[in-house]
């Protein structure tokens, strides 16, 4: 990713935080087995800080969207607070297979390891951590459902678990729905929405991320119209508390 790049995924700015739109495939941190990351390319939206901005939370590789960043250690230590006690809304948008009769409702699944050897994988378990989605239909459409969905709790694939779990796994999850774990279609996953109140005085930052490409066709064939014209970057220096 050149630096250009980077900076033609910015979202939001003030002088706490950045809202990033992060790639779908690319992990945003390196793992044990290094490789590319998403902090590599951080150092472009230093912004005049002497710092590089460092994640507030982390995002699947192969899920799209808002990715919250923290500028500095009083701004990350605001979000993790945030992030911790539920208050950041999150709505993400999925194309599931099959779907759900109604058009709303609520999934309430405990969610616990598969195992300490599968890492980041989880399976449904009664004595699990209490895990919780809201899910609304948006549309349907070719065998396939799109759909908002809001994680009440931050579970690790918590959105992945429970679709599949309720029968409409999301489409191109190789985990735990249908994919084949080579040649089938990307994750559509997509964090779509993040609210995040970062300001007693002020009402909460709302960002946006546009649909990933890879979701278009099948976002369109259930419905979706594609995206209003785009708007420039949300800039908020006056936000800004010093380092």
């Amino acid at each position: 990713m050149t630096p250009d790049e980077m900076l033609g995924r910015l979202l939001y700015r003030d002088g706490l935080m950045l809202v990033i739109d992060k790639p779908a495939g690319l992990s945003v941190h390196r793992g044990p087995k290094g490789g590319d990351s998403l902090e590599d390319y951080f150092d472009v939206l230093r912004f005049g800080l002497p710092r590089m901005p460092a994640l507030a939370h982390r995002l699947d590789k192969d899920t799209s969207g808002c990715l919250v960043l923290g500028r500095h250690r009083k701004a990350l230590a605001l979000l993790g607070k945030l992030f911790k006690n539920g208050n950041i809304g999150k709505i993400y948008w999925a194309v599931v297979e099959g779907g759900p009769e109604a058009d709303e409702g609520r999934i309430d699944i405990p969610l616990a390891k598969l195992d300490e050897n599968r890492g980041w994988w989880m399976k449904p378990d009664p004595d699990g951590k209490p895990s919780s989605t809201l899910w609304k239909v948006m549309g349907r459409g070719d065998g396939k459902t799109w759909l908002a969905l809001e994680p009440l709790t931050g579970r690790t694939h918590q959105l992945r678990v429970h679709c599949a779990e309720m029968g409409f796994p999301i489409l191109g999850d190789a985990i735990y729905g249908s994919a084949p774990r080579a040649g089938g279609p990307p994750l559509h996953l997509h964090a779509r929405e993040v609210v995040v109140p970062i300001s007693k005085n002020k009402p909460p930052v709302v960002t946006t991320a546009p649909a990933p490409a890879h979701m278009h066709e099948m976002l369109k064939a259930c419905g979706w119209t594609g995206e209003p014209q785009a708007e420039p970057v949300v800039m908020a220096e006056a936000n800004t508390t010093s380092p």
